[in-house]
């Protein structure tokens, strides 16, 4: 393969990502430092790497609010990642009984 820029040949090259096993392939010019990745295992590693990422969970307590009412209060990163203001309406639901769903209702601009 050829540099599209300066028309020298391009060494393959195997990078390691922290944190994927899998390796991208790149073809890289020495001469004037021209990049390309393969795509096949770009998205590879990319895949491998989204597989990997958690979603926020933060440990709450449950707060008594008044005589038959329980609540919490959200922690301020859950606020800032779902961009909460005061005042907008959610949507609760319980699948079962370990589990609740709490759903933000879109803005209407």
């Amino acid at each position: 393969m050829k540099c599209p820029k300066c028309k020298s040949s391009l060494i393959k090259v195997e990078v390691e990502v922290e944190g994927a096993r899998n390796k991208a392939i790149s073809y890289q010019c020495e001469k004037c430092d021209y990049v390309d990745f393969e795509k096949e295992t770009s998205n590879k590693l990319l895949l491998e790497l989204k597989a990997k990422e958690t979603p926020l969970k933060i440990k709450q307590k449950i707060v008594k609010l008044s005589q038959d009412r329980l609540g919490t209060y959200f922690n301020k990163n859950i606020i800032r990642s779902l961009d909460l203001k005061a005042g907008e309406n959610i949507y609760v639901s319980v699948p079962d009984k370990k589990h609740i769903v709490i759903t933000v209702e879109p803005n209407e601009k």
